[in-house]
């Protein structure tokens, strides 16, 4: 799917009304089809999204979280029974009656009762006591999974680990509710990371991103809780009770649960889902569940406040690929392109806030967008003049005037032909003189090597002349890439500092949030850029500021303003450099002050280019006009 499949499938709403807002908001929607392909709306996209929440639902119990372990418990206690009955003493039948008495308690119930049995059976109890530890595993990695993403964090050298970390948490939530300055808080979390950064496989850059991580698992293991039921939960707690040794991980666990309560109100803490399957799942399954239907809630909130494709840049594709599917995916994430797409081509724009279309895409709905601009350009004008030699190639002009001494002999045949015959009249054989010769006129063809420079300050989208420089590099790229492919185009952009970026990239330019002008950085990329280039070499620079800043010897940009004489020395030594190598500067400037105007006459005298003064509203028709002059000439003999 490109940009005219996409336009054209927008349709005779989009061409009557020009309102593409409108389009584009009826097929982030409804979904649209081009060229046999199918992209799913937002509506359709809902409807998977709800069909998945309802599935996980309709799938899973969380009354099952030691399911399997109950049933080893009841077969731990079934052997120790065969073993005491089977001793045949009065003794072992007793404590077979009391083991019987277990059959009606709950798991905590079980295992306390087993706690405080004498095994008869070895068999028993090496069963029990690996079931202990696999419930103390499961118990210990709910506190585990609330505060880590790394797996199998569950030894005891782990856990004394984990606790450590803990409180060196907790202690710096305690320092920043007393007020550290938040670089001295940057340096304690650095020194952190490199101690502990084994249980954040995600890599947080700050506090601030890991706390909303911790924040967003605790509230998922608090949701699980809350969805049991409460003979459930007081299961878990008196088993945790019993089990788990670790007071102080739990207690750390609390605290930092408490404090995350506290900065994130609004992770869902209370929230609990209704789980109504039969497949049980234990407590870690039971979270990643919980932080699946987070992620179905929030994914959804996206899409119902979304009313543009762009709303959708922030959609995590590859959470949406492993919550739902490929295709689903891979829909959100072409529907997310569409104004993208359609900017890149240049196709719409960004106007007080809304999308228009421009005179460009108006102009591709009916015909070929580049036939159109040569057809605006005006032919007088666009320049003629005389040439000493032959270009690359030539164009024929289909007119013919008559050989004089010193033109190259490249005769029109049949018009010398008819010049002689109406000379001397009908007859073999024709005999020729030389005002008979007639030569064919052509057009001829230089070619040319050009760069063209950007100016991305500030200045250029404070003064309204960003988006008129883009659109005129991208006519130029445009324009050069179907009517002069032998050429060579380079872009570089600049601001502080000047760097190349290909052509096919300047739909992606946006300006840079910096200070400074850096033409010398500019000049010299693009100096290097043009080395070894054929044809006529040429530098188009578009700005709307003096130079404010230059790279120093070491390659460190400096920025002052007003311009200090070392800038504009810089700058001007890397203008000779370009003239010593042949290299022409035509520079375009937009909103000229005095101060650039004079600038710029020393660039023009060293370097023998051309300047132009003109706005924003004329940037493009200047810049192509005088383009097409240079690029093109009449070769004339008299």
């Amino acid at each position: 799917m490109d940009a005219d499949a996409l336009l054209k499938a927008m349709g005779d709403e989009l061409i009557e009304h020009g309102d593409p807002e409108a389009a584009l908001r009826r097929m982030l929607r409804q979904g649209l089809e081009v060229d046999g392909q199918r992209l799913q709306g937002i509506r359709e996209i809902l409807e998977r999204l709800r069909d998945a929440r309802r599935e996980r639902l309709e799938r899973d119990d969380l009354g099952g979280v030691f399911a399997k372990v109950d049933e080893a418990l009841r077969e731990v206690v079934e052997t120790e029974r065969a073993a005491l009955n089977a001793s045949g003493e009065p003794a072992h039948r007793a404590a077979s009656d009391d083991l019987a008495l277990l059959d009606h308690e709950d798991l905590a119930g079980r295992v306390r009762g087993l706690q405080n049995h004498q095994f008869l059976s070895g068999e028993a109890s090496r069963r029990f006591e690996e079931l202990l530890e696999t419930l103390r595993n499961q118990l210990t990695q709910q506190f585990v999974d609330q505060v880590t993403e790394a797996a199998g964090q569950t030894t005891p050298e782990d856990r004394t680990r984990m606790t450590e970390m803990l409180a060196e948490l907790n202690a710096m939530l305690d320092r920043r509710r007393d007020g550290v300055d938040p670089a001295e808080e940057q340096r304690a979390f650095v020194d952190f990371m490199e101690r502990f950064s084994d249980f954040f496989p995600e890599n947080p850059r700050t506090l601030d991103e890991l706390l909303e991580a911790m924040a967003r698992r605790m509230a998922a293991m608090a949701q699980v809780m809350n969805s049991m039921s409460p003979e459930q939960q007081q299961q878990i707690q008196a088993l945790s009770d019993q089990l788990l040794e670790d007071l102080d991980l739990s207690w750390q666990v609390s605290q930092l649960g408490d404090a995350l309560h506290d900065l994130f109100p609004g992770m869902g803490w209370e929230e609990s889902r209704e789980f109504t399957g039969d497949q049980p799942i234990g407590l870690g399954e039971a979270m990643a569940a919980m932080e699946e239907l987070a992620d179905l809630d929030r994914l959804e909130q996206m899409l119902r406040a979304a009313t543009s494709p762009g709303a959708l840049a922030e959609v995590d594709v590859d959470r949406v690929r492993d919550l739902l599917d490929d295709e689903v995916a891979d829909s959100l994430d072409r529907l997310a392109d569409l104004t993208g797409m359609l900017t890149e081509a240049g196709l719409v724009e960004q106007v007080e806030g809304r999308l228009q279309l421009t005179p460009r895409a108006i102009r591709r709905l009916g015909q070929n967008a580049l036939g159109d601009l040569y057809r605006r350009l005006d032919r007088d004008r666009a320049g003629r003049h005389d040439q000493s030699q032959d270009g690359v190639g030539h164009e024929r002009e289909y007119t013919t005037r008559p050989w004089e001494y010193g033109d190259p002999f490249d005769l029109d045949i049949q018009a010398t032909v008819r010049n002689a015959v109406a000379r001397n009249g009908q007859g073999i054989p024709v005999s020729l003189v030389v005002d008979d010769f007639a030569i064919e006129r052509t057009e001829s063809e230089v070619q040319a090597s050009t760069v063209l420079m950007l100016d991305l300050s500030l200045s250029m989208p404070m003064r309204g002349n960003f988006l008129p420089a883009k659109k005129t590099a991208m006519a130029l790229h445009q324009l050069m890439a179907s009517q002069y492919p032998r050429d060579y185009l380079g872009v570089v952009t600049f601001s502080e500092v000047a760097r190349e970026i290909q052509p096919e990239r300047l739909p992606e330019v946006s300006w840079d949030y910096v200070y400074g002008t850096n033409m010398q950085h500019g000049f010299a990329l693009a100096r290097r850029m043009l080395t070894g280039q054929p044809g006529n070499r040429q530098i188009i620079m578009v700005t709307d500021g003096e130079p404010t800043a230059h790279l120093n010897d070491d390659g460190r940009p400096l920025f002052n303003y007003p311009p200090t004489a070392e800038t504009v020395d810089r700058t001007l030594r890397e203008v000779q450099r370009c003239t010593r190598d042949d290299i022409r500067i035509n520079v375009f400037m937009l909103d000229a002050t005095p101060y650039l105007t004079r600038f710029i006459e020393q660039v023009t005298r060293l370097n023998g280019g051309r300047a132009f003064m003109t706005d924003n509203r004329e940037l493009g028709d200047y810049v192509l006009l005088d383009f097409v002059e240079q690029r093109r000439t009449v070769r004339s003999r008299r």
